[in-house]
C-alpha cells in the first residue's frame, strides 16, 4: 500500500508540476495562461486587509512550533482576536528537505509535530494559519523555494489546512515577476482550498500595475525594520518607517477590497521608537488601508502595547468596507493632514507631525471634501472622546512624532 500511494504521489506531482519549469520568454504572448489573462478576476478573499501575526519581526529565524502555539494561545486570549486578528503565520526557516517525491517537509528540529498538527491547533483557537515560501530557489533564509515545485507546495499547503501564504522574491535571478507570481496563484486556486495570496516582491517590478489579478496584497516597498540600538532609534522612525510611508501613499489608487497595497508588517511594541512614533506607525497603516499584521511578541507585550494593537476605533478605520486607502491633503514642513473615505459617508482625519516640537495644525473641510457649511460629529480615536469642530474646519495641536485621528460623521 506505501509503495502504491508513493506511485500515486509521483504521478501527481509529474502531472501537475511538469509545465512548470517553463522559462518567462517561453510563455507565447499570442496565448497566454489562464493566470496572465486580463479578463480574470481576483479570489474574492480579503475583502478587507488581513489582520493577524508573523513571526519574523520578533523572531526572525529562531522559530519553533512553541512560540506559534504560544502566539495562538495569547491573541485567542488576549482580546486580539476579538479586534479581528486572525492570521498567525510562519515566516522564513520552517522547512526542511523536501522529499523523494519533491513535497517540501517541515524542519523537524524546530516542528517536531509537524506542520499539519499545528495548524490543526491553531483553527482550534478559531484562528487561520498562515505559511511562507519563496518564489525563487531558496528563500531569504536559505531554506528550499518553491521555483519548480509551484503546484507540489500548493497541494502540500492544502493538505496541512494553510490559510495564507506569503511568497518572498529572493534566489530569482532572471524570472519574470507577474509569470512566477500568477504559476503560484495558479497553484494554490487549484487545490480547491481558500488561501489568500501576499506577494513579497518589496515593489521592484511595480506589482500595484497587474498583482489584482493574482494575489490579494503585495508589498510595496523594501523590508521595513525596527532597531534595537538605543542610538540608532531615528534610523527606525525617520529612515525607514517614514521612508515606506512616503514610498506607499502616492499608491492609493490601486487599493481596493481584496487587493490591498502591503508597506510591511508592523513593528508596534518591539524596542525600537517610541510610544507615539509606534501610535503614529499605526494609525498611518490604518489610514492606508494596509494589512495590520502584528510582529511583536504578543505573548509578552506591555500595556502600551495592547493599548494601541487593540485599539478597535483606528481598527475600525483600517477594516472600513468602503475599502479605500486614504491619502495625504496637505502638508506644511512637518506638519500633514490625511483623509481616508469611509462607509457611509464618514470620513477618518488624521493630524501628522514628524517634527521635534508641538504643533497645531487644521484644514478645510472642503479639503476633506466636505461642503464648507457641514455639521459634523467628531471623535477623537486616540483620546476616546468628542472634539469640537470649528467654522468650517478642523483642527487639533499634535505633539512631536505623534498623531490626532479623528473620526468625522456628518449630521443629518
Amino acid at each position: 500500500m506505501k509503495k502504491m500511494i508513493g506511485a500515486l504521489r509521483v504521478l501527481l506531482a509529474l502531472l501537475v508540476a511538469a509545465p512548470l519549469a517553463l522559462p518567462a520568454q517561453e510563455i507565447d504572448p499570442n496565448h497566454l495562461p489562464p493566470s496572465l489573462d486580463p479578463k480574470r478576476t481576483a479570489n474574492g478573499l480579503a475583502q478587507t486587509p488581513p489582520m493577524g501575526w508573523n513571526s519574523w519581526n520578533k523572531f526572525a529565524c529562531n522559530v519553533t512550533e512553541k512560540t506559534i502555539r504560544a502566539t495562538a494561545d495569547a491573541i485567542a486570549s488576549n482580546g486580539m482576536k476579538e479586534a479581528g486578528y486572525q492570521y498567525v503565520v510562519i515566516d522564513d526557516c520552517w522547512h526542511g528537505a523536501r522529499d523523494a517525491d519533491g513535497f517540501i517537509t517541515q524542519d523537524k528540529d524546530r516542528f517536531p509535530s509537524g506542520i499539519k498538527a499545528l495548524a490543526d491547533y491553531v483553527h482550534s483557537k478559531g484562528l487561520k494559519f498562515g505559511i511562507y515560501s519563496d518564489a525563487g530557489k531558496l528563500t531569504c533564509g536559505g531554506r528550499p523555494g518553491s521555483q519548480g515545485h509551484e503546484y507540489q507546495d500548493a497541494i502540500q499547503y492544502a493538505r496541512w489546512g494553510v490559510d495564507y501564504l506569503k511568497y518572498d522574491w529572493c534566489s530569482t535571478g532572471t524570472r519574470n515577476a507577474e509569470e512566477a507570481y500568477a504559476l503560484m496563484a495558479d497553484a494554490l486556486r487549484a487545490t480547491g482550498r481558500d488561501i489568500v495570496f501576499s506577494l513579497c516582491e518589496w515593489g521592484q517590478n511595480k506589482p500595484w500595475l497587474w498583482a489584482s489579478k493574482i494575489g490579494n496584497l503585495w508589498r510595496t516597498t523594501g523590508d521595513i525594520w525596527d532597531s534595537f540600538d538605543k542610538q540608532d532609534k531615528a534610523h527606525s522612525w525617520a529612515n525607514n518607517m517614514l521612508r515606506i510611508v512616503d514610498l506607499n501613499e502616492p499608491l492609493w489608487p490601486f487599493a481596493g477590497p481584496g487587493h490591498w497595497n502591503d508597506p510591511d508588517m508592523l513593528e508596534v511594541g518591539n524596542g525600537g521608537m517610541s510610544n507615539a512614533e509606534y501610535r503614529s506607525h499605526f494609525s498611518l497603516w490604518a489610514m492606508m488601508a494596509a494589512p495590520l499584521i502584528a510582529g511583536n511578541d504578543v505573548a509578552n507585550m506591555d500595556a502600551e502595547t495592547r493599548a494601541i494593537l487593540l485599539n478597535h476605533d483606528v481598527i475600525g478605520v483600517d477594516q472600513d468596507p468602503l475599502g479605500v486607502q486614504g491619502r495625504r491633503v496637505w502638508k506644511d514642513g512637518d506638519q500633514e493632514a490625511w483623509v481616508k473615505p469611509l462607509s457611509g459617508g464618514r470620513r477618518a482625519v488624521l493630524f501628522f507631525n514628524r517634527g521635534a516640537k508641538a504643533a497645531p495644525t487644521q484644514v478645510a473641510w472642503e479639503a476633506l471634501g466636505y461642503p464648507p457649511a457641514l455639521k459634523a460629529q467628531v471623535r477623537d480615536l486616540w483620546a476616546h472622546r468628542p472634539l469640537a469642530a470649528s467654522a468650517g474646519r478642523l483642527g487639533a495641536t499634535v505633539q512631536p512624532h505623534d498623531v490626532v485621528m479623528l473620526l468625522v460623521t456628518p449630521l443629518g
